[in-house]
C-alpha cells in the first residue's frame, strides 16, 4: 500500500508543530516540512530581548535543527527551499533550492500551508541598506551585524506597538538612543486610551524619544542609506532604522493557487482547518480565524494560537477529526517593569462589531499599601449593555495582571457577565495580593 504524503510549507510555529502530529497520527506516512529560510522552530517573541543580553545567546531561540526534529520526531525537513507555486490539479508543489538555484516538483497527498505573517514596511523603502524589520532570527543576525560593523548611535523605530516598544526598550538597555515614532495620538494605539497614556508616561520615564500623531514622514535616502527622517518638517537624524508597524499574513502562495481569503489577506478556513481546496490545510498567521466575542473572522497572528492551529491542522492531514473553536485575544507584553495585558475585544473593536457597550475601570494597589513594592494597578473591563456579558479588558501594572487576564478570558468564553466577578472567592496574602482584588472592585462598581 502506497504511503500518504504529507507536505508542510513553512517552519515556525505552526509547520513544526503541524509535521509533528501528522507524523503521529499516520506514524507510516512520509511528512516533509519546507521552509524558505535556515531555521525552523525558532522564538520570535523573545526577539528584542537579545540585544540586551537578557538572553545571552540567538542559538537558545533555535530548538531544532533540520537533524535534529528528524531524530526526534522522523519528520524530514528542507530549509532554504521555497515554495514558489502550487498546482492543485496535479497536486503537486514547485520548490526552488536556495543552495544552489536547482527546482524540484514534489507531490502530495494532503498540504499543509503554515507560511505565517511577514512583516510591513513603509512604501518604497525596498533595498535600503539600514532598514530593518524583527520578525525571525535572521532579520536578528542583520540588524546585529549591522550594528556590530557601524558607528551607530541613534536608532529609528517605527511604531509603538508591541514589538517597536520591547525593542526600544532592549535596545536602550544597551545606550543606544532610541527614537519611536507612531503615526497615533499614543503609543499603543489598539489599547484603551487610559492605558496607551499611561504607557507614553512609562516610555517617556526612560529616556527614550518619543514622536506621536505627525501627518506626513519623508525618508532623506543618499547612497540606499536612510540618514534622516522629516516629520512634518522636523529632521531627525538616524544610523539606521527598525520598521515595526505591523505584520500581514503571508499568502501570496494561497492567492496565486486560487485558494480563498479573507478581509484581512489572510487564508480561508472552515473548522478543521481546511482551505477551500479540501486537500489542502491552512494554520498559523497566514490565515484567518472565528474571534469568540464578535463571532467573525478575524485576523489575530500569535504563537500559541499557531502551534495549537498546527496541532490539528497535522492530525487533519493525516486523518484525524478535530476541529478548532473560536477564540478569544489574550495577549501581555512587558513594558519596563510594567505588564499591560489586553483580552477580548477593545471597546472600539465592540463598537465597530455591532455591540452597544459600558465600561468601567479602576486603580488599586497591587499589594496591601503597607507591604514593601506595592504599587497601583489599573483596570478596565468593556461589557455589553443589557447584557452585561463580559466583552474584553486590559490591565496596566505588574505580573499579576496577567493572572487577572486569563481569568477574564476563560469568563469571556463561558459568555458570563460582568457581576460574576463580585461572586469569586479570591485569594488573600499581603505579600502577594490585595485584600480586595482589583476585579472584585470592577464588578461592584459595575452592579452600582
Amino acid at each position: 500500500m502506497r504511503k500518504q504524503e504529507i507536505i508542510v510549507v513553512g517552519g515556525n510555529a505552526a509547520g513544526p508543530s503541524a509535521a509533528a502530529k501528522a507524523k503521529r497520527e499516520n506514524p507510516s506516512a512520509n511528512v516533509k516540512l519546507f521552509e524558505a529560510g535556515p531555521y525552523i522552530s525558532t522564538g520570535t517573541c523573545e526577539l528584542p530581548y537579545l540585544f540586551s543580553g537578557v538572553i545571552d545567546d540567538y542559538k537558545k531561540l533555535v530548538f531544532f535543527s533540520p537533524e535534529e526534529f528528524y531524530e526526534e520526531k522522523k519528520v524530514s525537513v528542507y530549509t532554504n527551499h521555497f515554495v514558489e507555486s502550487i498546482n492543485n490539479r496535479e497536486k503537486k508543489i514547485f520548490v526552488v533550492n536556495r543552495n544552489d538555484n536547482s527546482k524540484i516538483d514534489i507531490p502530495y497527498d494532503k498540504l499543509i500551508l503554515t507560511t505565517g505573517s511577514k512583516a510591513k514596511i513603509p512604501k518604497n523603502l525596498i533595498g535600503i541598506k539600514n532598514l530593518f524589520t524583527l520578525k525571525n532570527v535572521s532579520d536578528f543576525l542583520s540588524i546585529k551585524k549591522y550594528l556590530d560593523s557601524n558607528n551607530v548611535r541613534n536608532i529609528i523605530i517605527l511604531g509603538a506597538g508591541y514589538i517597536g516598544i520591547e525593542t526600544a526598550e532592549n535596545l536602550r538597555a544597551m545606550n543606544y538612543n532610541v527614537i519611536l515614532v507612531e503615526k497615533a495620538e499614543l503609543p499603543m494605539p489598539s489599547s484603551e486610551k487610559e492605558i496607551s497614556s499611561l504607557v507614553k508616561d512609562r516610555i517617556e520615564k526612560e529616556d527614550i524619544e518619543l514622536h506621536l500623531q505627525f501627518i506626513d514622514m519623508k525618508f532623506n535616502i543618499r547612497d540606499e542609506k536612510i540618514y534622516s527622517v522629516n516629520l512634518d518638517g522636523r529632521l531627525i537624524d538616524t544610523c539606521m532604522i527598525i520598521s515595526s508597524i505591523g505584520v500581514e499574513p503571508n499568502s501570496q502562495l494561497a492567492i496565486s493557487s486560487n485558494l480563498a481569503v479573507g478581509k484581512f489577506k489572510g487564508i480561508k478556513v472552515d473548522g478543521k482547518l481546511r482551505t477551500s481546496d479540501t486537500n489542502i490545510y491552512a494554520a498559523g498567521d497566514c490565515i484567518e480565524i472565528k474571534n469568540a466575542v464578535t463571532n467573525q473572522h478575524d485576523y489575530i497572528p500569535l504563537a500559541t494560537f499557531a502551534h495549537t492551529q498546527g496541532h490539528i491542522a497535522g492530525s487533519n492531514a493525516a486523518g484525524g477529526n478535530q476541529f478548532y473553536d473560536a477564540v478569544v485575544k489574550n495577549v501581555a507584553v512587558k513594558i519596563f517593569d510594567n505588564v499591560l495585558v489586553s483580552v477580548g475585544v477593545s471597546s472600539k473593536q465592540a463598537n465597530q462589531s455591532g455591540f452597544h457597550t459600558k465600561s468601567v475601570d479602576a486603580v488599586i494597589p497591587n499589594l496591601v499599601k503597607v507591604m514593601p513594592g506595592s504599587s497601583n494597578t489599573y483596570g478596565k473591563i468593556i461589557y455589553e449593555q443589557g447584557t452585561n456579558r463580559i466583552l474584553g479588558a486590559e490591565f496596566f501594572g505588574k505580573s499579576e495582571v496577567i493572572g487577572y487576564g486569563d481569568l477574564i478570558s476563560a469568563l469571556i468564553s463561558k459568555k458570563e457577565n460582568i457581576d460574576f466577578l463580585e461572586k469569586i472567592n479570591y485569594n488573600y496574602t499581603p505579600p502577594n495580593s490585595p485584600f480586595i482584588n482589583i476585579l472584585s472592585v470592577l464588578g461592584r462598581k459595575a452592579k452600582k
